[in-house]
């Protein structure tokens, strides 16, 4: 049957406007399941809630470590909300540490004692399973050795430390023993032993941003401070109690939500509580400190310790301390849950053992 010529012409058009259209979904065959847009779940972004974890060392009425608590003795709470305990440890993770060493001629004079602390480190800091990597800093920031678990050269390297230039880039050297565990496996408790003065000059990194950037990734600052001055040489490294404002028993405040009152705790919250303003105020935003305190305010903030020198022997003296330490320090991990999701957080550590003190990281800061 012959078609009219308008309908040929139309079916021609048509089979061109097909040939010529961009390609686009087929439809599906005939019995053929239609596939289905993303559920609502799958199209929202999912954050990943990392694990915080925090160092904790307990000393008794005289000073000594405290090693025979449980895991059911402790309780923690971020910003007030006490949180599961996933994972608990007594001094027993593998220690990756970087060793911050100031060669600035600035402490010229003290060189030769740092020379001699390079078996302290391996011996008393790292023990059998740690590894370590140097930097060195003046005017500059240089690795004077990578990650090793070589306790000779770890002890040469510190042995042949050359005396630099006059500038103390302290806070860029912090930044940079961060960066360097940040490589680090998670398993291995990161930790930065600096050894130098608490003075920076020159410095690009601001303290602030190192303190933010070793609070998330659970890097602890042990300081072993170096000075000339007359105040620092009739100094001795301790820690300060303040006394209590109320009577033996009472408080002169409410609890922080979410925790009971202790001697302890209210210890804890009293005898940090201007530190805690000013390392608060430090990584909201990412400042320098004020004066010659950054070493004090970055072992602080992250649940280290700063030991002031006051004569050559004490430097010995101090690593050694710092090393007893790291192997009877408490190490408590978990996931917070049921706290707001920016901001600074702060980490309360409670411990149901009465008569003891307990030091731990104020907490960290989660950009908004």
């Amino acid at each position: 049957m012959k078609l009219p010529g308008h309908f040929a012409f139309a079916t021609l058009l048509s089979l061109f406007a097909f040939a010529q259209a961009p390609p686009g979904p087929l439809p599906p065959k005939p019995g053929a399941p239609i596939q289905q847009p993303p559920a609502e779940e799958d199209q929202r972004i999912r954050v990943r809630v990392e694990l915080v974890t925090t160092p904790v060392t307990v000393r008794d009425a005289a000073g000594e470590l405290v090693l025979s608590l449980e895991q059911k003795d402790f309780r923690v709470f971020d910003d007030g909300v006490e949180q599961r305990i996933e994972d608990f440890d007594l001094g027993g993770d593998p220690l990756s540490v970087v060793i911050v060493l100031e060669a600035s001629s600035r402490v010229e004079p003290l060189l030769p004692a740092v020379r001699k602390t390079g078996i302290l480190f391996t011996q008393t800091v790292l023990g059998q399973t740690g590894e370590a990597a140097i930097l060195g800093y003046d005017d500059d920031v240089t690795e004077l050795l990578p990650f090793t678990r070589d306790h000779d050269k770890i002890e040469k390297t510190v042995a042949h430390l050359r005396m630099g230039t006059s500038g103390a880039r302290l806070h860029d050297a912090l930044a940079r023993a961060v960066g360097m565990l940040n490589t680090r496996p998670k398993d291995r408790r990161r930790v930065i032993v600096a050894v130098a003065e608490a003075a920076d000059t020159g410095s690009e990194t601001k303290l602030g941003a190192v303190l933010r950037e070793a609070q998330l990734n659970n890097i602890t600052i042990y300081s072993v401070g170096l000075s000339t001055t007359a105040a620092m040489l009739r100094s001795e490294p301790r820690d300060y109690n303040p006394p209590s404002p109320t009577p033996p028993g009472t408080f002169g405040r409410p609890p922080i939500p979410g925790t009971v009152q202790t001697p302890t705790t209210e210890a804890q919250r009293s005898g940090n509580i201007d530190l805690l303003s000013a390392i608060i105020l430090l990584v909201q935003q990412m400042s320098n400190a004020v004066g010659e305190n950054s070493l004090t305010l970055a072992a602080a903030g992250t649940g280290g310790r700063h030991l002031a020198t006051f004569k050559d022997r004490s430097i010995e003296t101090a690593i050694d301390q710092i090393g007893a330490e790291l192997h009877a320090q408490y190490t408590l991990s978990y996931r917070p849950t049921g706290t707001s999701g920016t901001g600074f957080h702060e980490i309360k550590v409670e411990v149901s053992r009465p008569g003891v003190t307990v030091r731990t990281r104020p907490g960290y800061y989660l950009e908004k």
